[in-house]
């Protein structure tokens, strides 16, 4: 279908220069014109439909800290101790030179079950010295949520790859208990925030 799609496009855009680029008769362009028209819409539409954009996702970004100088462990930079945060924001931080561990986001919320954030690679972007992950909250208006940060071990960081992988595949989040939780997960920080809107369903 795709290969109909691209033939039916070029077969259009030809179309068009026949109508722009040769000496036939008004008639035989105005049907020219339509066909090719006609033809390079279907092809699109059709390759719209097979190939449907992707959402982009965006995020807000709260407030931010100061970077602790010198770097010697993984810090948290945003959000800050009990910021209100949008439904989805940009937690991020820094970490030290040849640090060579995962870094974790986890949610608990209300209900004390943990909910492991993840960006497309699940665990948290690292670059230059600079980590951060979208951080997705789901509850109510006001409500409270502990964000704590960890350095994880390679089986711990590929455990909650699979229950992020699980959970998305399913679409369902049923959160982790406190002994579902891996060993070789190491606490870097910890601070509460609460929700400025209501995020339930939004995503």
């Amino acid at each position: 279908m795709i290969v109909f799609a691209f033939i039916s496009i070029a077969i259009g855009i030809v179309l068009l220069l026949i109508t722009f680029f040769t000496k036939i008769n008004y008639k035989g362009k105005a049907v020219s014109a339509i066909l090719g028209i006609s033809l390079i819409l279907y092809g699109s539409f059709t390759y719209g439909s097979l190939n449907p954009v992707p959402v982009i996702e965006t995020y807000d970004v709260a407030s931010k800290q100061d970077v602790i100088y010198p770097i010697e462990k993984v810090q948290l930079v945003s959000p800050i101790q009990y910021d209100v945060v949008k439904c989805r924001i940009l937690t991020m931080g820094v970490y030290p030179e040849n640090h060579d561990k995962d870094i974790w986001v986890l949610l608990k919320p209300s209900d004390d079950k943990y909910y492991p954030q993840s960006d497309w690679t699940n665990t948290s972007y690292k670059e230059d010295g600079r980590w951060q992950v979208v951080t997705r909250f789901g509850g109510d208006k006001n409500e409270k949520y502990e964000l704590i940060v960890y350095e994880t071990s390679k089986e711990a960081s590929a455990y909650f790859t699979q229950i992020v992988e699980e959970w998305k595949t399913n679409d369902e989040y049923p959160g982790l208990q406190d002994l579902e939780l891996p060993s070789g997960i190491t606490k870097v920080d910890q601070i509460e925030v609460s929700l400025e809107n209501d995020c339930r369903g939004i995503f």
